[in-house]
């Protein structure tokens, strides 16, 4: 490892979406299995790797703030940008002083080998063509620190395009972790004592297309159900016209399947829909909804919703703003439409202006926070099955965790054996935004 002879001490940190994280999570390992000593990010270290984002101009910015503030750390550390912001931006990063590597999606799993040889003198670029990339390259299980919940990416990559999303450009097209893997990822987690597994992935629906002989979320998501009945297992986001009666059909059979579905909206509007090239229209979103939460007992259901994308005018947001008070949802995720390189919406006429998009992202966050707290207030009173989490509430410093509808709830003690169990919780109160509760013996 170099010519020195002292452990070189690097520091990781992770913008983005939970499969950037599992992403982190896998990289960890391999910096662990080549001898570096883990370093905070905010102290001295050796090296320095930030795991980007690109998602919004927001998250580019962070990434730039971050390679600074590595820089400002150790001015004669290495630092390496990988990650989403990377494979699309890879010159403009490369251009920042004291980046030392610009490593593509595709390409992480080299950078604990990049440490181990010689800095090269300017930055080096190490991003291919995405699109290439037709195979899910497999990465070992790990879970992430602190955490009780084990996040599993079993899907990478996006063949939708929608016009605003810069998406499949960072990820490439579609591609699945093989069953055989996911199965045995599963049993690892469960070996390492999760009590709850969350499945992820960029398009998660689109599981098993891509594979040899193909398959689908729903028919391996039952063999996990089936295998491991007394592990929790939770679906993060996926697209409206990838729930079938098929999935439906597994909440209603398999106790151990969470009741909670992200589905993403992005507009209440169907003239915007159409500009953002979703696959669906409003009322067919509409008659979903009320379909998920009349088939799936407790459901919790979470929407993204973008506020802002051009040509979105009072009339259209108004639409939203209806849809998504008519709905039968437990929380929303705003965001303001940002502009991607590169992304068909940047030519999409007129622009709506920063102060709207953030008075409509206000708007429907104070919507977003009545929902939550309607939601969570059909189960107070009701004994509910918390995971009780390694962290404590900060307020009451009590334990917390959450239910299987994925409510936050606080409990009524914290002894350190509740840590990652499943334990019934007879809900008693609801203050600022959470369930508070008392451990019962059924």
């Amino acid at each position: 490892m170099n010519n020195d002879t002292r452990i070189m001490k690097v520091a990781l940190t992770t913008l983005g979406c939970k499969v950037n994280q599992c992403d982190t999570a896998a990289l960890t390992l391999d910096l662990q299995s080549a001898n570096f000593s883990p370093a905070p990010f905010n102290a001295f270290a050796d090296a320095y790797i930030i795991n980007t984002c690109s998602v919004t101009a927001f998250a580019d910015f962070q990434a730039r703030q971050l390679i600074r503030r590595a820089q400002r750390l150790n001015p004669r550390a290495r630092i390496i940008v990988t990650g989403c912001y990377a494979q699309t931006q890879a010159e403009k990063l490369a251009k920042i002083d004291g980046v030392t590597f610009v490593v593509g999606n595709d390409q992480k799993h080299r950078i604990a080998e990049l440490l181990s040889g010689t800095a090269p003198e300017s930055p080096g670029i190490l991003v291919s063509d995405i699109f290439l990339q037709k195979q899910f390259l497999p990465t070992p299980a790990p879970g992430l620190s602190g955490r009780t919940r084990a996040f599993f990416k079993i899907q990478d990559g996006c063949n939708a395009f929608c016009s605003y999303c810069i998406v499949p450009f960072a990820r490439g097209k579609s591609r699945s972790l093989p069953v055989s893997d996911v199965l045995e990822g599963a049993q690892n987690f469960i070996l390492q004592d999760y009590q709850e597994i969350v499945l992820t992935g960029i398009h998660l629906g689109y599981y098993g297309h891509d594979l040899q002989p193909a398959t689908d979320l729903p028919g391996t998501l039952e063999t996990l159900l089936s295998q491991h009945p007394n592990a929790r297992f939770r679906l993060s986001s996926i697209e409206p016209n990838e729930i079938s009666d098929a999935l439906l059909h597994l909440f209603g059979a398999h106790e151990n399947l969470c009741p909670h579905l992200h589905i993403p909206l992005q507009s209440g509007d169907d003239a915007i829909l159409k500009m953002m090239k979703r696959r669906y229209d409003t009322a067919s979103y509409r008659s979903l909804m009320e379909k998920v939460a009349s088939k799936v007992t407790d459901v919790a259901i979470g929407i993204d919703v973008m506020v802002g994308f051009p040509g979105e005018g009072e009339k259209e947001f108004g639409h939203t703003l209806q849809l998504l008070s008519d709905l039968p949802v437990a929380y929303l995720h705003v965001f303001p439409y940002s502009e991607r390189p590169g992304t068909a919406a940047l030519a999409i006429y007129p622009k709506v202006p920063e102060k709207i998009k953030k008075e409509r992202a206000a708007i429907l966050r104070e919507l977003g926070a009545k929902k939550r707290e309607a939601f969570a207030l059909r189960f107070l009173g009701k004994t509910l099955p918390v995971l009780v989490e390694q962290t404590r509430d900060k307020k009451t410093g009590f334990a917390k965790g959450f239910s299987h509808n994925y409510l936050p709830v606080i409990l009524d003690k914290h002894p350190a054996s509740l840590v990652n169990t499943i334990v019934p919780v007879r809900t008693e109160h609801y203050r600022e935004g959470k369930l508070a509760g008392r451990i019962v013996h059924e």
